[in-house]
């Protein structure tokens, strides 16, 4: 059998492809794969011991209220 390929698939026939052939992963990763994603890797909410680290949740607080204002300013730009 061969692999088709997923690059040449338009996003309703990969969409498609995936709901037949629900185990097929690099499928799936094709169908999500994103370039304009960017990562921020967070650092441990928690210590080893589970304690929490204040600092590090007050930086992941903030980054994700940068997060949601810069949506919030596109949408507004949007209308």
């Amino acid at each position: 059998m061969t692999t088709p390929n997923y690059q040449e698939m338009s996003r309703p026939e990969l969409k498609a492809y995936i709901l037949e052939h629900r185990d097929d992963l690099e499928a799936m990763r094709t169908y999500f794969y994103d370039p304009t994603v960017q990562w921020q890797v967070m650092p441990p909410m928690f210590d080893e011991a589970g304690q929490p680290i204040e600092a590090n949740i007050r930086f992941a607080e903030e980054a994700l209220r940068q997060r949601i204002d810069a949506e919030d300013r596109k949408k507004r730009q949007g209308d």
